[in-house]
């Protein structure tokens, strides 16, 4: 008997087990399908003589949960009222503030881009980056804060609201959205 041979006559065991993790006899018939696809595609990584049941049952079972978990991450649009409202701010944006922030933080004291860094971006405590730096945490705070209010003043932002896309791309976003 070939290994074709014993890959058909497992179909009706594979498709028994595939109903009972999928619930559905069309979703059954398309991952028992899959699985006899990859095992087809795969017949060199069987071992002659090993049990081939075993060996089509964990590929089935690693297809449906593959699926499964491909599944959890989509979202049901046939109608594509999901799709149509869909919309993101362009990319150049975040790569051109990036460029000028750098510009920005590379013209400042290196003190205070130093206690900048320490702290903003490299998480560390204000304690933290006085040890490091060897002064005392009132002038990390302090170097941290006019850091701040330079790269502000340089980069043109008053608040939060200043950071992202520009007007005209958010009212064009905005206006997708319902």
């Amino acid at each position: 008997m070939t290994v074709r041979d014993d890959l058909i006559r497992q179909i009706p065991n594979l498709r028994a087990f595939a109903v009972s993790l999928c619930g559905s006899s069309e979703r059954a018939d398309d991952l028992v399908q899959e699985a006899l696809m990859k095992a087809w595609a795969n017949i060199d990584m069987f071992e002659p003589g090993t049990n081939i049941r075993a060996w089509l049952f964990t590929i089935l079972r690693n297809v449906y949960y593959s699926n499964f978990r491909k599944k959890r991450r989509e979202v049901e649009d046939s109608d594509c009222k999901f799709a149509a409202n869909l919309a993101t701010h362009p990319q150049q944006f975040g790569h051109l503030d990036l460029v000028d922030f750098r510009e920005a933080l590379a013209k400042l004291a290196p003190d205070q881009r130093e206690a900048l860094i320490l702290v903003g971006a490299s998480g560390f405590s204000y304690d933290e980056a006085a040890e490091i730096c060897g002064c005392a945490v009132g002038t990390v705070k302090s170097r941290v804060n006019r850091a701040r209010g330079r790269l502000s003043e340089s980069l043109s932002v008053q608040s939060g609201a200043d950071f992202g896309p520009d007007y005209h791309s958010r009212s064009v976003v905005d206006a997708i959205k319902p």
